[in-house]
C-alpha cells in the first residue's frame, strides 16, 4: 500500500509543469537594441566585392577618446595610411574627423578588402595609442563598407569624404579645403579650386603623399563624366 502511494506521488510530481527561468524567446531578452546612428554594424558575412568598384569605408572611434583632428595625431595617422596601400589594397581618398575616419579604397577582391582594412585599423590604432600614450581599443565597432558602383555614386562618395568637415564646421569654413584630408592631393577640383589645393599642399609639414593613385576606371575617369568638384560643395546629409 505504501509502495502504491509512493508511485502515485511520483506520478503527480512528474506531471507538474516546470517553469523555465532562462533561454527561449521572451520580452526584454538579449542585448538591448541600439537605435539610430548608435546601431552597430552587422556581423553577418560581408558580400562579395568586385575589383572594379571603389568602396567607401567608415571607421568609428570608441567613445571618450581624444579627437583625431590634432596635428600631432594626424601626422602619425597619415604615415599609417601611406603604409597601408599595396598591390591588392589601396587608400585613394581619406578624411580624419573628430571621432571617425572616412576612406575610399580599391581592393582586388573581398578577401583583400577585409584583410587590408583590418590591417589598416590595426596600424591606425597603434599609431593613435602611441601618440596619446595609452593602451586599449580605439575602434567602437567593425568597419562599415559600401560599394560605389556608378560614376554618380563615386562622385558623391568623393564629395562626402573630402568635404565631410563641412558637416561639423561653421558657415565661415564652408569654402575651405580640409587640412585633415587628402584634398591637397586631389586633382579633380574645378579649375578655380586648383590654387587653393596647391596653397594647402605647400603648407603641409611633409611632402610625403599618404594616398595611392587610383587604378579603377570609376576613380580615375568615370566619376568625371558627372562633372568636376567645386570647393563650395557639401556632402549629402545622409
Amino acid at each position: 500500500m505504501l509502495q502504491n502511494k509512493t508511485k502515485q506521488r511520483s506520478g503527480v510530481q512528474l506531471s507538474l509543469p516546470v517553469a523555465r527561468t532562462w533561454g527561449g524567446a521572451r520580452d526584454g531578452a538579449g542585448r538591448p537594441r541600439l537605435e539610430g546612428r548608435a546601431r552597430r554594424v552587422s556581423h553577418l558575412s560581408r558580400p562579395s566585392h568586385a575589383r572594379s568598384r571603389p568602396v567607401h569605408i567608415t571607421l568609428r572611434r570608441a567613445r571618450l577618446l581624444p579627437s583625431f583632428r590634432q596635428q600631432v595625431i594626424v601626422a602619425e595617422l597619415e604615415k599609417s595610411l601611406q603604409c597601408a596601400s599595396s598591390a591588392r589594397y589601396r587608400v585613394v581618398h581619406y578624411s580624419l574627423q573628430a571621432d571617425r575616419v572616412h576612406l575610399i579604397v580599391e581592393a582586388a577582391d573581398a578577401l583583400a578588402l577585409s584583410r587590408g582594412t583590418q590591417g589598416l585599423c590595426i596600424r591606425l590604432a597603434r599609431a593613435f595609442n602611441r601618440v596619446v600614450r595609452r593602451r586599449g581599443k580605439v575602434w567602437g565597432d567593425r568597419f562599415f563598407s559600401r560599394e560605389l558602383g556608378s560614376p554618380r555614386e563615386v562622385r558623391a562618395g568623393i564629395v562626402y569624404v573630402l568635404m565631410n568637415h563641412k558637416k561639423h564646421a561653421g558657415a565661415a569654413r564652408f569654402r575651405r579645403l580640409d587640412r585633415f584630408s587628402s584634398a591637397a592631393w586631389f586633382e579633380g577640383f574645378a579649375p578655380r579650386a586648383g590654387p587653393i589645393a596647391i596653397t594647402l599642399r605647400d603648407r603641409l609639414p611633409s611632402e610625403t603623399i599618404p594616398i595611392a593613385r587610383p587604378r579603377t576606371w570609376l576613380l580615375r575617369a568615370g566619376w568625371r563624366t558627372r562633372g568636376l568638384i567645386s570647393p563650395d560643395e557639401r556632402p549629402n546629409s545622409s
